[in-house]
């Protein structure tokens, strides 16, 4: 067929398509930001620290986080708690704790790699900015307060969908040992104040029934 012949070939499937979108048979994209996809439960977006539902800060400052990036992009430093006032259940908390969004290519390792699921992830991935400082989250930004809220770090933004920070549970859905019969249906997380689903996964059956009753 020649090249050519394969550019013909290429513009026959590409006409095709806007043939249909153009006559209402099929829709290929949607009509963002006024319609947003639904994404998967276990999705990778902007992270946030987590409390316990006293109110405790669940980071420690043991650094692991740091230690398992590979992009390089987490930077914390722990101090020790003041026995009197203490910030964590441990010896030390997260003094400073910093994401460089611009580095961080979302793999979900951090999660993995905390010993008390103190960083998990939300839903959001809406976090453009006009300057590479308002991409350095701090945990200003990242830690949720004491009844579980995560601060935005655009929150006068009118199309900032804040709900998105209310399933901070995506990741540690993917670390569940679903495959593993004897631990199904156990939840295998510590609760915080938010707002999460932090449910189990549920069995194969469940999940069956479930699409049976979508799909009839």
């Amino acid at each position: 067929m020649g090249v050519f012949g394969e550019f013909l070939k290429g513009l026959k499937v590409t006409g095709g398509v806007m043939l249909r979108t153009i006559s209402g048979r099929e829709l290929v994209t949607t009509r963002y930001p006024q319609e947003m996809r639904e994404k998967p439960q276990r999705f990778h977006g902007r992270h946030v620290l987590n409390r316990y539902p006293d109110g405790m800060e669940k980071c420690i400052g043991c650094q692991l986080c740091a230690g398992v990036c590979p992009a390089d992009c987490i930077y914390v430093r722990g101090k020790d708690n003041d026995p009197d006032n203490p910030v964590s259940p441990g010896e030390r908390y997260g003094y400073v704790y910093e994401v460089n969004m611009l580095r961080c290519i979302f793999c979900g390792l951090c999660v993995e790699a905390c010993p008390t699921e103190a960083i998990t992830m939300t839903h959001l991935f809406e976090m453009s900015t006009t300057n590479r400082q308002d991409a350095i989250y701090t945990r200003e930004t990242l830690l949720m307060d004491e009844r579980g809220r995560v601060p935005h770090v655009f929150p006068n933004d009118p199309l900032a969908d804040l709900s998105e920070l209310d399933a901070a549970d995506g990741w540690l859905k993917a670390t569940a040992p679903a495959g593993v019969a004897a631990y199904e249906g156990f939840v295998m997380w510590r609760e915080t104040p938010g707002p999460g689903d932090w449910s189990p996964e549920p069995s194969q059956e469940e999940r069956d029934r479930r699409s049976e009753t979508e799909d009839g």
